[in-house]
């Protein structure tokens, strides 16, 4: 296991405080705000930990302020139904006695169905891709920090993101392949937390593609409002999973985003949608808080 990835794992392992009551920590990375998947990752962990039975099949949460990854961040869960299939739990952010994130998960005891997917893109093999610095070294020096920081999520992209300026304009569609940079324990909760951490990476990129807009363009504001997603069949987040993205429309300084997660024998496992603010700004009057 990596170093980044331990870190990870000590992010996610939150500190029990009541019953219903965790703390966690965010690392220690010159960040404005907490990473959205950071936040998901460790709600669904709480969301769990109250949980006897059945795996996670869902979950829908909304982003209400940014987090401050200098102090700690309270989950505070509610318990609101335990069912013999079916069991649901509500879990709140809370930093500087306010919400900043609001989950609602699902569990589900394990039945027989009907079952179909839809087919993975024909895609190279992850192995064949650049690593996340090799295909990033153009961008190396306006990334600065950024580039150099170890991560604990392998990513290959199939094809340069295009994220920065100068960039052509393009459909908005993008597809990476990832997993955790090291071997995890054999807990499904844990790889559902790890995925739904990954899962806020690289999401909104595909919103921007069509307007030669950029992360490092200052006229641009993004940031997530909301995530949903559902998982289908079990997975690992330690092997290689393709995430098939692309947005269907823009508009009202808000995009929307959806993907497909994809084991690497064409299995789907998760698919997720999210919705972002992409305001346009002048960049002499743009504000530090949330839209």
């Amino acid at each position: 296991m990596t170093e980044a990835l331990d870190d990870l794992l000590r992010i996610l392992d939150l500190e029990p405080i009541e019953v219903k009551i965790f703390r966690g920590v965010s690392p220690t990375e010159k960040r404005q705000r907490v990473f959205g998947g950071q936040v998901a990752g460790q709600a669904l962990v709480a969301a769990g930990r109250t949980v006897d039975s059945g795996t996670v099949h869902s979950l829908h949460a909304y982003f209400l302020r940014p987090g401050d990854p200098a102090v700690p961040i309270l989950y505070e869960v509610d318990r609101i139904r335990d069912g013999r299939s079916f069991t649901t739990r509500r879990v709140v952010a809370i930093q500087h006695g306010r919400a900043i994130f609001n989950l609602s998960a699902s569990f589900h005891v394990g039945e027989d169905g009907v079952s179909h997917q839809l087919p993975m893109p024909e895609v190279p093999a992850p192995e064949t891709l650049p690593t996340f610095q090799e295909r990033m070294r153009p961008y190396a020096e306006v990334m600065g920090d950024w580039y150099w920081r170890p991560r604990p999520i392998d990513q290959r992209h199939t094809e340069d993101p295009g994220r920065f300026r100068g960039a052509e304009p393009r459909p908005p569609h993008q597809r990476v392949w990832m997993r955790a940079d090291g071997r995890l324990p054999d807990d499904p909760m844990l790889h559902a937390c790890v995925v739904a951490y990954a899962s806020d990476m690289t999401l909104l990129d595909s919103v921007v593609m069509p307007h030669q807009l950029a992360w490092d363009d200052p006229r641009v504001m993004m940031a997530s409002l909301d995530h949903a997603m559902w998982f289908h069949r079990p997975f690992r987040a330690d092997e290689w999973f393709l995430y098939d993205q692309h947005s269907p429309s823009a508009s009202g300084a808000r995009g929307l985003a959806m993907g497909h997660i994809f084991t690497e024998d064409g299995t789907l496992v998760v698919s997720v949608v999210q919705e972002g603010l992409l305001r346009l700004v002048d960049p002499a009057r743009r504000p530090g808080g949330e839209g």
